[in-house]
């Protein structure tokens, strides 16, 4: 399967009430693991490189274009996002190394010039092909601080999206970022309400707090791209230490880094289909 555009993915996930998992890439055995567990499933699937992680490498180029080319490779339709950049410049990067879509985030501005800059994204990003994903009703978390009762208003929404022209929304109902307990409350009426006013597909952020009964009733209730990076966190962080401490000889890199990489393809097939990724 070649490298796909991320809307390919979306966009028909919505037309038949099904989700599209998405999840972060911090290391090139991530991105390999992501693929073999949507391989496994066989089900589409995002693989997303998050300004955090472009922070932690140094520059993007590197982690960018390993993605790009473990996507390209992929036997499922893989999409390449740049996710929570705040930097224009960064986005012209992933745009220029091959990134389908990107997630333009100016949630931390007020409602006026979270509206202007990410406009002016949106536009030089169309004008290459690039989908669009923005947020509006900051989700908590990012900078470690959990605010779940952060809210998006439907008819804000509706109206941001008309005047920016992104192709996706995230939205806050009830998440929130770095979540290592599954304790947040989707609001699945809102999501609803958001889903009937807002006419791009709807983003969750924060799903790896989420229950995972409530994930597949978030995207019932019409949530489509759903984000999980932490989930995957833990999976891959627990089976190094659990064999590091069952071989505490063992210093080769490869060998215990490659029972992460496994933990994360078995949670990822796992998941997919909990998110209706895969279609019944």
């Amino acid at each position: 399967m070649p490298l796909v555009a991320t809307g390919e993915i979306v966009e028909p996930a919505v037309r038949a009430g099904l989700g599209a998992g998405a999840f972060n890439v911090i290391q090139i055995e991530h991105a390999q693991a992501i693929v073999a567990g949507a391989e496994a499933a066989g089900a589409p699937v995002i693989l997303q490189i998050s300004e955090n992680a472009v922070r932690y490498h140094g520059a993007l180029a590197g982690i960018g274009r390993a993605a790009v080319e473990v996507a390209a490779a992929a036997r499922v339709p893989v999409a390449v996002h740049l996710d929570h950049a705040t930097e224009p410049a960064l986005v012209r990067e992933a745009v220029g190394l091959g990134f389908g879509s990107v997630m333009f985030d100016a949630s931390a501005l007020d409602y006026e010039a979270n509206m202007a800059a990410t406009a002016e994204v949106t536009a030089d990003c169309h004008a290459q092909g690039v989908w669009v994903e923005a947020e509006l009703g900051e989700v908590g978390g990012k900078d470690g601080v959990h605010a779940p009762g952060a809210r998006t208003d439907p008819a804000e929404a509706a109206a941001y999206v008309a005047a920016t022209g992104v192709d996706a929304l995230a939205v806050a109902v009830g998440t929130s970022h770095a979540m290592v307990v599954k304790e947040a409350v989707v609001d699945l009426g809102l999501v609803a309400a958001l889903r009937a006013a807002v006419p791009v597909p709807l983003v969750l952020h924060g799903s790896s707090g989420v229950p995972e009964a409530d994930l597949t009733r978030a995207v019932e209730a019409g949530l489509t791209k759903v984000n999980i990076a932490t989930h995957l966190n833990i999976a891959y962080t627990r089976a190094i230490r659990d064999h590091l401490a069952a071989h505490p000889e063992v210093v080769d890199p490869r060998r215990y880094v490659a029972k992460g990489r496994d933990a994360v393809a078995r949670e990822v097939a796992r998941l997919l289909p909990l998110l209706r990724a895969v279609a019944p």
